[in-house]
């Protein structure tokens, strides 16, 4: 059995509860836990215009866990940035995701 390390970045709700984003990080795959954006004060919510400091087309996979807007209203953004790989989530969770997606203008 290989021994594999494992990184975790916290890209958000870090010191706040929007805005998940957590980058699984191993040798091999890259997965991000959610796809969020910051919600609330507008010192939070300007997190969402900086440019990631993630090499967004290395990402292997997303994974949401639920549809809420803090854990995939960024996902256009990713998208935008390059990532072109699957999203992994539940029937109800893609329902949402794909109302985020088409109604995304910028």
């Amino acid at each position: 059995m290989k021994n594999t390390k494992i990184t975790i970045h916290f890209l958000g709700a870090a010191g706040t509860v929007t805005g998940s984003k957590y980058l699984i990080d191993t040798e091999d795959h890259q997965l991000l836990i959610d796809c969020g954006l910051f919600q609330g004060l507008k010192e939070l919510r300007i997190k969402n215009w900086e440019h990631t400091t993630v090499d967004v087309s290395a990402i292997d996979a997303v994974l949401l866990t639920h549809g809420h807007f803090d854990h995939t209203g960024y996902l256009p953004r990713l998208v935008k940035y390059g990532f072109n790989g699957p999203v992994y989530d539940t029937n109800p969770t893609l329902d949402i995701a794909k109302i985020i997606m088409s109604s995304y203008n910028g």
